[in-house]
């Protein structure tokens, strides 16, 4: 590519002006669409048929790449914000977050370091300064925005481990063979997923009626490692049910251990603004890191995970990266977010977050969260009251998990099918024990209790 080449593709001239204008057109159609259409998968072939070929030595031009885009591909890829969206952990960023998305990357903001983006980390670090007051740990805790839940737990507990080698390294300790940490077996498919990649063992515990780690049960399963228990690992919500464990109680006990607490808060945390749900998460303010992701119930774009550490000098220690060309920015004392996890280059994704919080306010946070939590129990006394439905618990975050008498994965499977190629819902099946269910996850603001029951009504149409 010649330098004439390559300057053309950055500069304003009037092409490039009316790309820019049609492009933000675009995102103001989609944004004022309320909601948009939910749209669906596509299968291989037609995406062939119908968007191949976009990639050429001279390029389609903006104008035809967005209309690609906008007729063919767009339409193919599920609106995870719309309020029909109920599966897996949708998403439902407020208007400033989606703005200030944006903006991040119209401004070209690097979040590695404090040297090139100091403006950008003192404004994120609000935010986790915030969030760790909420749970209730110390104004020196603090952290990083990661991309979401699973590099958070990873890079949580690769600090834990790093810690406890450390810490046996001081006191001239033997290293074990192994390393072993303890998660319920409720916890996320990410901690299973950190263990791989580490090279460590997971034990899981049992949990109780509710689906709950206790502490008696950590206690228990810490019996079955012989040298090398290091972390801990809580979660504040399980994805499946929503389901809060004692985290008091395993708190204690991983004290007891000796060893780090972590907590898995990726979907629930949020669950402690509402004031009426905070009883759930007594004693969270003894851990020693948690995750939460603002793109799953804090109403901002993917892909953004909160971590914070009531000790982030020892992520740093276990995360800094060396290298010559680094030292500029690691020899300083100057908070670098690249420190703080498994991540070097970073885009500031803590920013629309941060645009949202100061936009709105708190208030209007815990209001939006405490409403989802109505609406899930509003709706499980509808499903409760149906003859032909039944509840698999009662729900106690913003998701609920409920049977249709007599139907089998397959029923599922077709009533899943068809609403979505209605748009009116997107609800994949789901298990529990072996039983195949439906479940919503409610994390929009816009899913009413009169959406959720014509969703459900259509579980009775042919």
């Amino acid at each position: 590519m010649t330098n004439k080449a390559a300057a053309k593709m950055h500069s304003s001239s009037q092409a490039t002006i009316a790309l820019r204008e049609e492009v933000l057109q675009y995102a103001k159609d989609r944004m004022a669409m309320d909601p948009a259409p939910l749209d669906g998968p596509q299968s291989l072939e037609y995406l062939r048929k119908h968007a191949s070929g976009t990639i050429t030595e001279t390029g389609l031009g903006g104008h035809k790449a967005l209309k690609v885009f906008d007729e063919v591909l767009a339409p193919a890829c599920i609106s995870t914000d719309h309020p029909g969206y109920l599966s897996f952990i949708p998403v439902a960023p407020t208007e400033a977050a989606t703005l200030f998305d944006l903006v991040v990357s119209a401004t070209s903001v690097y979040g590695g370091s404090w040297l090139e983006g100091s403006g950008a980390v003192f404004a994120e670090n609000e935010v986790l300064a915030w969030l760790a007051k909420e749970v209730g740990l110390p104004k020196t805790s603090g952290g990083v925005f990661v991309q979401g839940g699973s590099l958070g737990n990873l890079s949580a507990l690769v600090t834990a481990r790093h810690t406890a080698i450390q810490e046996r390294k001081k006191n001239k300790k033997k290293l074990p063979k192994r390393w072993s940490i303890i998660a319920s077996k409720e916890s996320h498919s990410s901690l299973k997923a950190a263990a791989r990649v580490m090279d460590i063992d997971i034990v899981l515990a049992d949990v109780d009626d509710e689906g709950r780690l206790r502490g008696k049960a950590v206690l228990k399963a810490a019996k079955k490692v012989k040298d090398g228990l290091f972390a801990v690992v809580a979660t504040s919500g399980t994805t499946n049910f929503g389901i809060v464990d004692r985290l008091d109680e395993v708190g204690s006990a991983a004290k007891k251990l000796g060893v780090w607490y972590h907590i898995d808060g990726a979907y629930g945390l949020a669950g402690i603004l509402d004031p009426k749900s905070r009883h759930l998460f007594k004693g969270i303010s003894k851990a020693d890191s948690f995750i939460v992701d603002p793109h799953k119930w804090l109403f901002t774009p993917f892909d953004c995970c909160a971590l914070v550490y009531r000790k982030p000098k020892l992520a740093a220690a276990a995360h800094t990266q060396h290298g010559e060309y680094l030292d500029a920015l690691t020899d300083s004392d100057e908070y670098n977010p690249s420190d703080y996890a498994y991540n070097l280059t970073r885009r500031a994704r803590g920013l629309p977050l941060w645009f949202s919080l100061a936009t709105y306010g708190v208030g209007a946070y815990r209001k939006a969260v405490a409403e989802n939590i109505e609406v899930a129990h509003k709706i499980a006394q509808v499903i409760s009251k149906r003859k032909d439905l039944k509840l698999v618990r009662e729900p106690e975050l913003s998701i609920v998990v409920f049977e249709k008498e007599g139907w089998q994965l397959a029923d599922y499977q077709k009533w899943s099918d068809r609403i979505l190629a209605e748009g009116l819902g997107f609800v994949v099946p789901s298990s529990h024990r072996g039983k195949p269910n439906a479940r919503f996850a409610i994390v929009n603001p816009r899913t009413d209790v009169k959406l959720l029951t014509q969703i459900i009504d259509s579980m009775d149409e042919k």
